[in-house]
């Protein structure tokens, strides 16, 4: 049975929740300026704590590195990455309020073209890190987010999938 108007409802619902969810992903990128890292290799996890930067369209974040570390070279063996990102304050308070967002992609080093702008963008937010970016060993990195995933009370999940032709909150 069709019910004539309910897809467009349905439709304008489904965006309304999509606009909530990636006006609350902006929200907590915007207010926060470092994450957990977690890479992998042989088989193991390993986290790191780094500086980041979202891109305009909310699908990239940046970092950077000293090609030097364990993370870079994790990083090299394998792309895949996850970045956390919360709101915790570490207050009794976080159990109902603290919000975490995991930023699930793949990570690679920025190409020559693109380096200067991006490392401008990073910079931008993160200024007392100007010496270290333009260290020799330094390198700037780009993950491309496939899917943030939300936790919100510690259980409720949303999820945006830049994969998905649309995703669903």
């Amino acid at each position: 049975m069709i019910i004539p108007g309910k897809n467009r409802v349905n439709t304008r619902a489904k965006e309304n929740r999509l606009d909530t969810l990636r006006q609350q992903i902006i929200d907590l990128l915007s207010t926060q300026s470092l994450g957990v890292l977690a890479t992998s290799a042989k088989g193991h996890p390993y986290t790191s704590l780094v500086g980041f930067v979202v891109t305009d369209q909310l699908d990239e974040l940046l970092f950077a590195t000293h090609r030097a570390t364990r993370k870079f070279g994790y990083l090299q063996a394998d792309p895949r990455v996850s970045l956390l990102i919360d709101s915790r304050s570490n207050q009794v308070e976080d159990f109902r309020e603290a919000v975490a967002l995991s930023a699930i992609g793949t990570a690679r080093e920025v190409p020559p073209e693109q380096r200067d702008r991006l490392r401008q963008l990073f910079l931008a937010h993160h200024p007392y890190l100007a010496e270290f970016v333009h260290s020799p060993g330094c390198a700037l990195c780009l993950i491309k987010v496939q899917r943030y995933s939300l936790v919100q009370r510690f259980q409720d999940v949303l999820e945006l999938d830049f994969d998905a032709p649309h995703s669903t909150p």
